[in-house]
């Protein structure tokens, strides 16, 4: 599907080169405008406020989410705390319907929202790496059982393919059974610090006590990730939307989670903890988007699966 069929169906607003849609009913919420005002882009944000529409699935957005084989999840596992998940099946696995999103899968065994409770705010992002485009929906999930999850709308918008890498998804490898028991600790070890150091894409969930949760995508050069402690780690900010869904969700609930993926192999590293913004000096040493933020993250749980052998 051309990228206009989707823009077009949820309404568009260009930012430079960046193309934002959104669709909900009650505008930003005062997490976003704290963290627009700090940025100095009220006046920008504002303009893609005006684009505000009905939360129900265009046709467009439907046809996009039909072709896709990956999406990332939030939600809390059964003891309330908050990860990111990964969803990958043939394409069809994503159907939406007016307000409401089927989901054809589950999160994998051993995952931490394997088996994840409804009656929750849930987050998810569509993502096509081969054309750099990506959907986001926030709702509640109103059922689910071992095989689907049904999704009730609250809104969904698009994004720019800006730092999103092209790279094939191999949904038998990610979606495949585990031999190996999933792993679980409190800090990060040294394989967890290897994938980070390595990943140029990792998945960052959050939320708000009234507007849900939210799965967003974050890219940038391999290693743009930096793990400071067995219990910290943070990222540079880099130019985007100047909406601060993320950011403004973190600026009043910090609780967060983070999702790392070998695509090669299809292992895990889900982190659950906390996040804060951090305001610097745009182009200080370490401002790697020139933006003068950055964002850190302290662990409080973290949990692995095994990834396949890659025979070569």
């Amino acid at each position: 599907m051309p990228a206009g069929d989707l823009s077009a169906s949820v309404g568009k607003h260009c930012v430079g080169d960046i193309v934002t849609t959104i669709m909900t009913a009650t505008g930003f919420h005062e997490g976003e405008l704290v963290v627009q005002r700090q940025a100095g882009v009220e006046a920008e944000a504002g303009r893609l406020e005006s684009m505000l529409d009905s939360s129900d699935l265009s046709q467009g957005a439907a046809r996009f989410l039909a072709s896709q084989r990956f999406a990332a999840l939030t939600g809390r596992d059964h003891n309330g705390l908050l990860w990111v998940s990964p969803l990958a099946a043939p394409p069809g696995f994503l159907r939406g319907q007016g307000g409401v999103l089927h989901v054809s899968t589950t999160p994998r065994d051993g995952d931490p929202l394997h088996e994840i409770q409804i009656d929750q705010q849930v987050g998810l992002i569509a993502i096509d790496f081969a054309t750099r485009r990506r959907l986001r929906i926030n709702g509640e999930l109103v059922g689910a059982d071992h095989k689907s999850m049904t999704v009730r709308v609250d809104q969904s918008y698009g994004n720019c393919p800006k730092y999103i890498h092209r790279r094939a998804i191999d949904v038998a490898c990610i979606a495949a059974l585990r031999s190996k028991r999933p792993g679980r600790a409190a800090l990060l070890g040294p394989s967890d610090r290897a994938l980070i150091a390595t990943s140029d894409t990792f998945f960052l969930g959050t939320s708000h006590p009234t507007r849900g949760s939210d799965a967003s995508h974050r890219g940038g050069p391999p290693g743009f990730v930096r793990v400071d402690s067995p219990d910290g780690l943070w990222w540079p900010d880099f130019p985007g939307n100047n909406m601060f869904n993320s950011y403004g969700n973190l600026a009043v609930d910090d609780k967060a989670a983070l999702l790392f993926l070998d695509f090669d192999t299809g292992a895990s590293l889900q982190i659950s903890g906390t996040a804060h913004v951090r305001w610097t000096t745009p182009g200080a040493a370490d401002d790697d988007g020139a933006v003068g933020r950055n964002v850190a993250f302290s662990v409080d749980a973290v949990a692995t699966l095994a990834g396949l052998a890659v025979h070569k």
